[in-house]
């Protein structure tokens, strides 16, 4: 397998200082850090994103996560190893990813519950993030990056 380019975060003056701004905004933000890389994971996910499918878990494990917990991200409703905060940030994250899927994209329903977990501020961090791993999922896998290449 080889990558039909460098990695534009790297090629463009600037690209990866601003997206590394991004993400320490909302590591300051008060949302366990554990909880964004599970939403890294399931975005990366339901994008394909092979370089961030194996990079997310390594960063979770450092953070002390689980094997379970990781294994069964693309099943979080099924499997009982999530706070509902978590559950309403995976939520989140599988709405704002899938924007296409359907006609309402975020629905008042998920919103309201991640309301329920999170203030203003830590919601604004959330969707911040989300946004974040998409532009990196689409980054990654636009130009074929390999997993588990460092760059």
């Amino acid at each position: 397998m080889h990558a039909r380019m460098t990695n534009p975060a790297l090629s463009l003056p600037g690209a990866m200082d601003a997206l590394q701004a991004l993400s320490k905004a909302t590591q300051q933000a008060g949302v366990p850090p554990m909880t964004l890389e599970l939403m890294n994971l399931r975005a990366s996910q339901i994008n394909g994103c092979g370089v961030c499918a194996v990079q997310h878990p390594r960063i979770a494990r450092k953070l002390g996560e689980t094997d379970e917990r990781l294994f069964a991200v693309a099943a979080w409703r099924e499997a009982p190893y999530y706070t509902d905060a978590e559950r309403a940030a995976l939520a989140l994250t599988e709405a704002v990813t899938r924007l296409s899927d359907r006609a309402d994209p975020v629905p008042d329903e998920i919103w309201q519950e991640a309301t329920r977990h999170y203030n203003e501020q830590a919601l604004a961090a959330l969707v911040v993030s989300i946004a974040s791993i998409n532009v990196w999922n689409r980054l990654n896998v636009a130009t074929r990056q390999v997993a588990g290449q460092e760059w």
